[in-house]
């Protein structure tokens, strides 16, 4: 037995999604142009230090891994989180970014 407006039901959801994708999010870009993606843990970085040049995935980044890593001017490198050996549960993979923050502070001073 087929069911009845299902099929209308999803592709109306399909079309009103297309249409939120197109229209443009008025007077919130914070003068960019186009899109943008915001990163909580980057914004966090760039406030605290904002002399730092914060990567998003220098290159392509690892099945199941997250993690931040301060490459210092001399070549060496400190890790500031590993997500790598933590979990189940996926949440505890990804810090909190005052965790961040911390170790980033140790570092720099």
């Amino acid at each position: 037995m087929a069911s009845r407006g299902r099929k209308r039901k999803a592709e109306a959801a399909l079309a009103a999604a297309a249409e939120k994708r197109e229209k443009p999010a008025g007077g919130q870009d914070g003068g960019v142009e186009g899109p943008s993606v915001v990163i909580e843990h980057c914004q966090a970085l760039r406030l605290q230090a904002p002399e730092l040049v914060v990567k998003v995935n220098p290159a392509r980044p690892r099945r199941g891994s997250f993690e931040v890593t301060l490459l210092r001017a001399d070549g060496s490198s400190a890790e500031l989180w590993t997500g790598l050996k933590k979990g189940p549960p996926r949440k505890l993979k990804f810090p909190e970014p005052h965790v961040v923050l911390e170790e980033l502070k140790k570092y720099l001073s």
